[in-house]
C-alpha cells in the first residue's frame, strides 16, 4: 500500500498514527538487509519469515538476493506461495497433516523427524524433505544416530531427501561471543555426523545469533536480523533496531507515567521492553508503566523497543514503513494465524 496520504493529499505523518502502532524505519531495515547480504549472499541465507510474518518484507529480502525462505507454519507457506515467493520454501517444523502443502504452486520442503511425519508428508503430496535432527535444543528433531535410518525410510516412501536441518536455539542468544561459537560448534558436530549418514546437498541450521559463526551449515535460517529486538541487541551483532511500537502517554503521576502499550502489544517472553531515556517498571494488559528521565505529559509519543520481535509482530496486523516522520507505506502482517 504505497504513497499513503491523509485528507487533501497530505502525506500521513507518524504523529497521525493511532497507538499502539508498529513503526518500521525503512533506512535501518535496508541497512540490516544489506549487511546480511554481504555476509550471506543468495542461497547462503534462508530468511525465516516467522520473525515478521509479512510478505512485503519478504519481497524486500528477495530484492537483496534472498529468494529461498523458511517458514514455521502451514499458513506462512501458503501466504508466501500466494504472494509469488514460492521458489523454495522450507517448512522447518513437523506437521501431521500436509494436505494443504501438496496442492501449492511452489517448491515445498518439510522437516520430518519420525515415521509418522514422513507418512504425513507422503499423504499430503509433498515431494521433498529434510531430516530434522536434535542438536541440543529440547524441541523437535530425531536423535543424530537415527537420522540415516529415517532418511532411508523417507526415500523408500517416495520422498526426495534434500539433507538435514538442526537448530542450535539454546545457544543463539548467549551473551558472550566465544560461548556462542563453542556451543554452535558442538551442535554442528552432531548435525555434521547425521548428514554423513543422510546425504543430500543441504545442511540447514543457524539463526541470527550464530549467523557469522556457523561454519557447517550450507544455509542459515536467520529471521530476527531484519528488524531486531533488545534481546539480540545485547549480544553485539552488526544489526540495528529497525522497528518499535509507537505508544502514547495517557497518564502522568509524580514518579512515573503510563502509556497505552501493554502485554497485548508486546512479546514479553524475553522480558520487559526498553524505552529510551526511561526505566520501564512493568506492563499490564493495555498499559506500560515507566519512570522517564525527562518530564512527559499526556499526549506525548514514546517509542517502545520490544525484547522479542517474533511474537510482537504477531500481535499486530500492519507495519507502518516510515522515513523520519513520513509514513511511506503500510505493510500487512498477512502471515499471522494458522
Amino acid at each position: 500500500m504505497a504513497g499513503l496520504a491523509g485528507g487533501g493529499g497530505v502525506r500521513l505523518r507518524v504523529s497521525d498514527l493511532p497507538t499502539p502502532s508498529l513503526v518500521l524505519d525503512t533506512a535501518a531495515l535496508d541497512r540490516n538487509l544489506s549487511r546480511m547480504a554481504e555476509v550471506l549472499p543468495g542461497p547462503r541465507l534462508r530468511p525465516h519469515v516467522k520473525a515478521h510474518k509479512c510478505t512485503a518484507l519478504a519481497a524486500r529480502q528477495k530484492d537483496y538476493g534472498h529468494s529461498h525462505f523458511c517458514c514455521a507454519t502451514i499458513r506462512e507457506v501458503e501466504g508466501m506461495a500466494a504472494a509469488g515467493l514460492g521458489e523454495d520454501l522450507l517448512l522447518a517444523n513437523e506437521v501431521l497433516d500436509a494436505r494443504r502443502l501438496g496442492v501449492l504452486d511452489a517448491r515445498v520442503t518439510v522437516a520430518v523427524d519420525s515415521p509418522e511425519t514422513v507418512a504425513a508428508a507422503v499423504r499430503g503430496g509433498v515431494r521433498e524433505c529434510l531430516i530434522d535432527v536434535n542438536v541440543g535444543l529440547p524441541r523437535c528433531g530425531c536423535a543424530p544416530e537415527e537420522a540415516g535410518r529415517l532418511a532411508d525410510q523417507a526415500r523408500s516412501a517416495g520422498l526426495s531427501v534434500r539433507g538435514v536441518m538442526g537448530y542450535e536455539g539454546h545457544v543463539v542468544g548467549l551473551l558472550e561471543a566465544g560461548q556462542r561459537r563453542q556451543g554452535c560448534e558442538a551442535s554442528m558436530l552432531l548435525l555434521k555426523a547425521a548428514h554423513a549418514d543422510v546425504g543430500g546437498e543441504v545442511i540447514s541450521a543457524g539463526g541470527t545469533g550464530t549467523f557469522d559463526c556457523n561454519e557447517v551449515a550450507t544455509e542459515i535460517q536467520a529471521g530476527s536480523y531484519a528488524l531486531m529486538d533488545t534481546a539480540y541487541g545485547k549480544i553485539g551483532l552488526p544489526f540495528e533496531q529497525a522497528f518499535c511500537v509507537l505508544s502514547t502517554v495517557i497518564s502522568v503521576a509524580d514518579r512515573y507515567v503510563v502509556a497505552d502499550c501493554g502485554l497485548k502489544a508486546l512479546g514479553m517472553d524475553h522480558g520487559n521492553p526498553d524505552v529510551p531515556d526511561a526505566k520501564v517498571w512493568f506492563c499490564s494488559d493495555e498499559h506500560l508503566t515507566l519512570a522517564p528521565n525527562q518530564a512527559l505529559k499526556p499526549g506525548d509519543r514514546i517509542r517502545v523497543l520490544p525484547a522479542h520481535v517474533d511474537p510482537t509482530l504477531a500481535y499486530h496486523d500492519r507495519l507502518h514503513v516510515v522515513d523520519g516522520d513520513d509514513v511511506l507505506e503500510e505493510w500487512p502482517i498477512d502471515l499471522r494465524g494458522w
